[in-house]
C-alpha cells in the first residue's frame, strides 16, 4: 500500500496535488487530524474495494492538532507493507500574498493575526520547519500555473505523463440519441452498412464478418486513416492542458456495425502507443 501526506504552505497549491492524485488513482482524504490517518490507513486495508493507494492532505487548518503529524509519520513508518511519503509544496511570501489578494481568500490564520498576511505566512512557515525536513519529494511552486504544477506532480508520481490521461472509447447509435458525455464525436454513418448485409444483419462490430465489412472499403480506411491522425495531435494537447478523462464517440444509424467497428479498432490502435483505454458500446444490446 502507497500512503502520500501532502502538506505545505497555504496558498501553495496541495488543492491542485491533491486533483492531480485522484485523477491518477488515489483515494484522497483532505485535512483528515494525524491521529486518525493510522486508523484510516487500517480502514482501507480492510476495505473491500481494495484500496491500496491514498492521498492525505494535512496543514495548519488543523490548529494544535497539527503538531501531531510528525508523532503519525512515525507511526505509520513502522507499519508493515507500508510506503509513506511526504509531498511538501510552498512558494515565497510575495507570491502567497498575492494569491490571496488574488483570490480573496482568507488565509487559515487570518483571525490569529488580525488580517495581517506576512505575520501569519511567517507563523506557519516556522511551524512547517519539522515536517520540510522530513519529505520525500519537494516543490517549489512560486513560478508555477496550475497546469505547470500539476504536470510537476505527475512526474513524480507518474511513469508516463500520458498515464494521467484515460481515454473512452465508445459507440452509439443515433437512433437512440446523440451521446451527451463525449468531448469527441465522430459520425460514421456516410459509411456502407452491414444492416443491409442479412448474413451480417445480426452480428455486430465486435465480431470480425462485420469489420472485415466494413473496412473493406477504400473510403473507409481512408476515414479511419484521417481520424487516427488527427487523434493522434489531439490527445498530446488534452494531456498537456490536464484533462484526466477523454470520451471519443463514433455514432451510426443503429450503434451496431459501423460505430462499433470503429471504435474496437481505434480503442486498440490507441492502446498500443501506450494509452489507458476504456471501451463502452452504448447501444450494443437494444433491440435484441
Amino acid at each position: 500500500m502507497r500512503l502520500l501526506i501532502i502538506t505545505g504552505m497555504s496558498g501553495s497549491g496541495k488543492s491542485s496535488a491533491m486533483n492531480v492524485m485522484e485523477d491518477i488513482g488515489y483515494y484522497c482524504i483532505d485535512n483528515l487530524p494525524p491521529e486518525l490517518i493510522p486508523k484510516f490507513v487500517n480502514v482501507c486495508r480492510n476495505s473491500e474495494k481494495g484500496i491500496d493507494k491514498i492521498a492525505v492532505a494535512v496543514d495548519i487548518r488543523l490548529g494544535n492538532m497539527f503538531t501531531e503529524i510528525i508523532k503519525a509519520w512515525q507511526t505509520l513508518k513502522n507499519f508493515e507493507d507500508l510506503e509513506v511519503k511526504i509531498l511538501f509544496l510552498e512558494a515565497v511570501d510575495e507570491v502567497l500574498i498575492k494569491r490571496y489578494k488574488e483570490t480573496r481568500r482568507k488565509h487559515p490564520l487570518d483571525e490569529k493575526f488580525s488580517g495581517n498576511l506576512h505575520e501569519a505566512i511567517e507563523f506557519e512557515r516556522n511551524r512547517l520547519i519539522p515536517l520540510r525536513a522530513v519529505a520525500d519529494y519537494y516543490i517549489d511552486s512560486s513560478e508555477l500555473a496550475v497546469n505547470q504544477l500539476k504536470d510537476e506532480v505527475k512526474k513524480l508520481f507518474l511513469e508516463k505523463i500520458s498515464d494521467s490521461l484515460t481515454i473512452k472509447i465508445m459507440s452509439f447509435g443515433f437512433k437512440y440519441g446523440v451521446s451527451t458525455e463525449s468531448d469527441l464525436m465522430f459520425d460514421v454513418r456516410c459509411l456502407p452498412n452491414p444492416y443491409y448485409i442479412e448474413e451480417l444483419k445480426h452480428h455486430t462490430g465486435c465480431e470480425e464478418c462485420v469489420r472485415n465489412y466494413v473496412m473493406s472499403f477504400s473510403q473507409s480506411k481512408e476515414l479511419f486513416e484521417k481520424l487516427e491522425e488527427l487523434l493522434d495531435f489531439l490527445i498530446p494537447l488534452y494531456i498537456h492542458e490536464g484533462k484526466s478523462q477523454l470520451v471519443i464517440a463514433f455514432g451510426c444509424t443503429g450503434g451496431k456495425h459501423r460505430s462499433i467497428t470503429f471504435a474496437e479498432l481505434m480503442a486498440a490502435r490507441i492502446a498500443e502507443k501506450g494509452y489507458k483505454v476504456q471501451k463502452y458500446h452504448r447501444d450494443i444490446t437494444k433491440d435484441k
